[in-house]
């Protein structure tokens, strides 16, 4: 809900001026009223993209073109008869749309979860009084009254806030709490900035307050940024390039069938024989196998990816992770561990480590963390011996002191008789306890401000004036390093002190004569594994480019940790939305470092690296981050951190939460795509050469080279067997040591179609040499045939063992890593000796019983296409060591 009486937003407003506009008050709506608003506003709930119906996701997995494809091949083959193979076509069709109709609709039921970011339940004052409700009952103008470790039910205008800090990474990407006021802020401030305003979605992690509900739904931030998300998305690169393929080979096969047809009606072929020969080596041309090839390629991937951390939700995302050349990575939870850490300790004795050597701190040292242990708010989390619930600074010290054995989580701590929380207005916060030398005030707060309250630092040989420039330098090189520095000190009162002379009640005087302990270094350091898997992704030819709503020193910092060169410089938000899209793309050529960025600006960079020919891959956890995984080719989200709108927006959910997995799903990716290349490669070399021989069989003074079922015997035991066993080809080892694949190629490289047409010329023209040697040496026609059949039968044995590596020779390669491959191509081979030899089988297809010599002569020429292949890797691997000389 908008104001209406002014256009002034609502965070710029004064607290009784929103409730005027609303027509509330601090004791709330009454129920009637509220009761009439849920007419007019309706639930407050997220709109969800519905699920599409059964039958939707059923007609989805035949609009491919391949699958296009395999339609007119069943009815072509029932047209000729053939009810076998029309049957064998269908129940591959069949297969197809099961496995992708399961895995659509479980990653679609298993993701549709964005209704749990709405809060169950809220505290709202209604007729004066507070009562539960149901989140979604909430309306414009209600009052909400919020406590520390509760959701933010809806965008709420605060009326009055107490010591009130909120998360809001998941909104804004900023892993610090924010500190919220009743204070309007400038009509342009930022959504970040807006300390007036809470979020829906987000966390109270200490403090409490009352606000006024002023948006619910899709009108509230996080509904702005849903819409985003919904919609159809686009088309993956694997998709694309499949209907390219499609596109080529249909009007190539189309033309050629033509071709033949007319050539042989010319030439006074029965006109009935000539049109089932180019049907029959249309259907053998087309790769009809290859939507079953990449089905089970890709659940293969899913299922490898699956046992290694990352839960994929559609089928393509598989291979397009293997294609990605751009990974634009959220830094808070997806980098960073997004939990703020106490990393490094300076006192009057020098810098210590809080981190690598917990246990070898100084006296001095213990002390400084013992007092933000006790100048600390947060609690033991009852579910979990090992964390901490409050504001993440409180928490960051908490678990210092605890893993340095300063303050252990079953101490009992010195009784506290009054304490100052921490207010930004204040600087600094205060406790003060009763210990067994007397009573002892501990301070913790901005550096500058808790000096100024000091007259001495523990440990200090210098005098004081000496020491405080040493202070000041500390604190100036830790935040040079992007580090959050706060400033530990005490006081001790003796013993003797009488109470009314030392600082007792509720009500605490600004502290001095303070004893300054150190200065506590704290950040959200980067995951253990993510700098090696950005190493990787160097070494695979893929650019990191870190995009976080932090600071730039914050962000600049954490990318040097990372090995994120910063040569390029970092932009920010500011200048994203100054610059035009021209600028942008030039811009996003060196940088590797946004800071400070909206989703909205995250948005506008992943689609200019788009532009630029990117294949992008974007990470993130948060909210903020759901555009742009939405938008990207590839959006990966993390399971545990992250939050359900990411989820939903994304392609892959990472159950791990670790960066390391994105670069195992990018080799498992590059893996599957191979596997897919090396069927296809297969599929199209050995459908060409059928396709050449037959047709250069039509215009030679000789009769048809094969008749129709032979053709389709040929497609069935070849193609239906080997090219399937090739989606189960394993890694080769060197997928994170090549270059992205470019986003030009399609699924076969420029090398590889060559090999494509010169060994379906080589295996063409040893079929027709071997079936005119046969007629000349006298062979019945059913013979020579039966000979010629063979030894395509055995030339795809060979074929199917080239197809296994693109670069590598196939000798290198242990001819048992893939059992699968080893069975049906030697099965193809027995089904082919099974026919010829019983009766009924080769009274069918037309074949005779081959001698030992002849299978041994079929072997030996047949063995011809594998050498032609080595041939042709062995020269292309002589030629790329040249040329890296």
């Amino acid at each position: 809900m908008a104001p209406t009486g002014t256009t002034t937003p609502w965070h710029a407003r004064d607290a009784a001026a929103v409730l005027d506009e609303l027509a509330s008050s601090p004791r709330g709506l009454t129920a009637a009223e509220a009761g009439e608003r849920q007419q007019r506003f309706g639930p407050n709930a997220l709109t969800a993209r519905p699920p599409d119906p059964a039958w939707k996701i059923v007609l989805r997995q035949f609009r491919s073109p391949l699958i296009a494809i395999l339609l007119v091949a069943a009815a072509v083959t029932l047209l000729l008869q053939d009810y076998v193979d029309a049957i064998a076509i269908l129940i591959v069709l069949v297969l197809n749309a099961t496995i992708g109709f399961w895995q659509e609709l479980r990653a679609d039921r298993e993701m549709r979860a964005l209704a749990s970011l709405t809060v169950p339940a809220a505290r709202v004052v209604r007729d004066g009084h507070v009562r539960s409700v149901s989140a979604t009952e909430l309306v414009p103008g209600d009052v909400v009254a919020l406590e520390s470790g509760e959701r933010v039910p809806a965008d709420l205008r605060l009326l009055d806030a107490h010591a009130l800090l909120v998360d809001e990474s998941m909104l804004t990407g900023e892993s610090d709490s924010v500190h919220k006021t009743a204070d309007p802020v400038a009509e342009l401030t930022e959504v970040a900035d807006r300390t007036s305003m809470l979020f829906s979605g987000t966390f109270a992690t200490s403090g409490r307050a009352h606000g006024v509900v002023v948006a619910i739904g899709a009108d509230t931030e996080l509904g702005v940024i849903n819409e985003l998300v919904q919609g159809a998305p686009d088309p993956t690169p694997l998709q694309l390039i499949i209907r390219r393929l499609e596109r080529r080979i249909g009007l190539f096969v189309g033309l050629v069938a033509a071709i033949v047809f007319l050539a042989g009606a010319l030439l006074g072929e029965e006109l009935e024989e000539i049109f089932l020969s180019a049907v029959s080596m249309a259907v053998a041309t087309i790769p009809e196998a290859l939507p079953v090839v990449l089905t089970i390629a890709l659940a293969i991937g899913v299922r490898r990816m699956a046992a290694r951390n990352a839960i994929v939700r559609t089928l393509p995302a598989v291979e397009t992770l293997g294609s990605t050349t751009v990974i634009a990575s959220d830094k808070t939870g997806t980098l960073t561990q997004n939990r703020l850490t106490a990393e490094r300790l300076w006192t009057a004795r020098g810098f210590a480590d809080i981190v690598d050597a917990p246990l070898e701190l100084d006296d001095t040292a213990r002390a400084a963390l013992r007092t933000g242990a006790l100048v600390n708010e947060c609690h033991a989390n009852a579910e979990s011996e090992a964390d901490f619930l409050g504001d993440t600074v409180d928490v960051a010290l908490a678990v210092a002191a605890r893993d340095t054995a300063v303050v252990g989580l079953d101490d009992e701590l010195p009784e506290q008789f009054a304490h100052l929380p921490y207010e930004p207005q204040n600087g600094y916060a205060q406790s003060l306890r009763d210990e067994p030398g007397g009573l002892v005030l501990h301070v913790k707060g901005a550096p500058e401000l808790v000096l100024a309250m000091c007259s001495s630092v523990a440990g200090a040989d210098e005098p004081f004036v000496a020491v405080r420039e040493s202070v000041l330098a500390a604190n100036a090189e830790l935040a040079r390093e992007g580090y959050r520095v706060l400033a530990l000190a005490r006081r001790r009162f003796p013993s003797g002190e009488s109470p009314e002379s030392a600082p007792h009640g509720p009500e605490l005087p600004h502290p001095s004569e303070l004893e300054l302990l150190g200065l506590v270094a704290m950040t959200d350091p980067p995951r253990p594994e993510a700098r090696a898997s950005i190493e990787q992704c160097r070494a695979a030819g893929l650019r990191v480019i870190m995009i976080t709503g932090d600071h730039p020193l914050t962000a600049t910092t954490i990318a040097d940790r990372l090995g994120i060169a910063v040569d390029g410089g970092v932009i920010t938000g500011v200048e994203v939305g100054d610059l035009d899209d021209d600028a942008l793309r030039a811009r996003l050529r060196t940088v590797t470092v946004a800071a400070r960025v909206s989703p909205t600006d995250k948005l506008r960079i992943v689609r200019a690296l788009q532009q630029l020919g990117h294949t992008v891959a974007v990470t993130g956890d948060g909210v903020n981050d759901a555009p742009a995984l939405k938008a990207a080719a590839i959006g990966v989200a993390m399971g545990r951190a992250g939050t359900d709108v990411a989820r939903e927006a994304s392609d892959v959910v990472l159950t791990d939460d670790r960066f390391a997995t994105i670069v195992e799903a990018v080799r498992q990716g590059r893996v599957t795509f191979a596997a897919i290349r090396k069927a296809t490669f297969f599929l199209l070399s050995t459908g060409f050469g059928i396709m050449l021989a037959v047709a250069v069989s039509v215009f030679l003074d000789q009769p048809l080279l094969f008749i129709p079922i032979q053709v389709l015997w040929l497609n069935v035991v070849t193609s239906g067997l080997q090219d399937v066993a090739l989606a189960f080809e394993p890694e080769e080892g060197d997928e994170l040591r090549r270059p992205p694949r470019p986003s030009s190629e399609g699924i076969l490289s420029k090398a590889l179609w060559g090999r494509t047409v010169v060994t379906a010329i080589w295996m063409a023209a040893v079929l027709l040499a071997a079936f005119a040697w046969a007629l000349n040496s006298g062979y019945a026609l059913d013979h020579a045939r039966t000979l010629v059949l063979t030894l395509f039968v055995i030339m795809s044995f060979f074929q199917s063992g080239s197809a296994r590596t693109e670069h590598r020779s196939l000798f290198t390669v242990s001819p048992f890593s893939n059992p699968f491959l080893i069975a049906t191509a030697l099965g193809a081979i027995g089904l082919q000796a099974l026919v010829m030899t019983w009766g009924p089988a080769a009274a069918v297809l037309g074949l005779v019983p081959l001698t030992l010599a002849e299978w041994a002569g079929c072997a030996i020429a047949a063995s011809s296409v594998l050498v032609i292949v080595e041939l042709d890797k062995f020269v292309r691997r002589l030629l790329g060591r040249r040329r890296l000389r």
